[in-house]
């Protein structure tokens, strides 16, 4: 059954609650990615200790100065050995692994068009279940483990641990105007098993007491230098603001890792973050 949650956020400033601050330590995985290097950049600049881990383990950007201050890490999100050694020293965790198109769509070459990063798809694990649902319960089972430990709990003072998941705008299909239909009439069998994959995630996060989640669903990813989408970009707007239900307006990546780093400094901000919510975290 999918769940939801009821965004809380808090517009005033002077309501701000920060229970997250500099130099605390940051584990972003899929930090070398298209959304996950932006919010890495973000947090040096803000004065955190970052961890970036992916598979490649190496800065994406070697020029970039701000980039090189990130401990860059090389793992595996779905091995929980990987995990639990990253999150054991993290204040907050980011999940920014992700790829539209997996070894099952029949499309995966599409992706060194569309992905940010360029990423290839490992021929044998990228799947949706494993990219996605996968790499999410490792991380959270990891951070309940934590959470168990007596140490632990003092150091944090038993307070749950933020982490960000990216999950997608289509994810709430269900609770909007024909957004049932769109799915169950006219998406294509790869994207039914993507949404259920982001799904499944957003579900397991309701369950755990552990963790304060902030779950962003943005609708497509967009930046200047990103050709490839910028042509369907006005589409999409225009049919957000002419209110077609199932569709979202688009997000600037720039503004989704802003609003990503001021959800997990924000106690105050729990579940589903919407463009507009992602647009007004931005502007904290």
């Amino acid at each position: 059954q999918h769940l939801t949650f009821v965004a809380i956020t808090i517009a005033a400033a002077g309501n701000h609650v920060s229970a997250l601050s500099p130099p605390g330590k940051v584990a972003v995985f899929g930090g070398t990615g298209y959304v996950g290097s932006a919010v890495c950049e973000r947090l040096v600049k803000k004065g955190y200790e970052v961890t970036g881990v992916s598979r490649r383990g190496a800065n994406p950007q070697p020029k970039s100065d701000v980039l090189g201050q990130v401990n860059w890490v090389q793992g595996d999100a779905t091995n929980p050995s990987d995990v639990n050694r990253i999150v054991s020293d993290a204040d907050a965790v980011v999940h920014a692994v992700g790829l539209l198109f997996d070894v099952e769509s029949g499309l995966a070459g599409l992706n060194t068009i569309v992905s940010g990063s360029k990423s290839i798809p490992d021929p044998d694990k990228s799947t949706y279940d494993n990219i996605t649902r996968k790499t999410m319960f490792s991380i959270i089972e990891a951070i309940e483990k934590k959470a168990k430990n007596p140490l632990a709990v003092l150091k944090s003072g038993k307070a749950k641990t933020p982490l960000a998941f990216v999950s997608c705008a289509e994810a709430g299909w269900p609770d909007v105007a024909l957004g049932d239909v769109v799915e169950n009439k006219l998406a294509p069998a790869w994207l039914k098993k993507y949404l259920a994959a982001k799904r499944a995630v957003e579900g397991r996060l309701s369950t755990s007491s552990a963790i304060r989640p902030v779950i962003v669903r943005p609708s497509l990813i967009w930046s200047w230098g990103k050709l490839d989408v910028l042509p369907i970009i006005p589409v999409f707007n225009l049919a957000s603001a002419l209110g077609v239900p199932f569709v979202d307006k688009t997000v600037r990546v720039e503004t989704l890792a802003d609003a990503i780093v001021a959800g997990i400094e924000n106690d105050l901000v729990t579940g589903v973050q919407r463009y507009m919510d992602i647009e007004e975290l931005a502007r904290r």
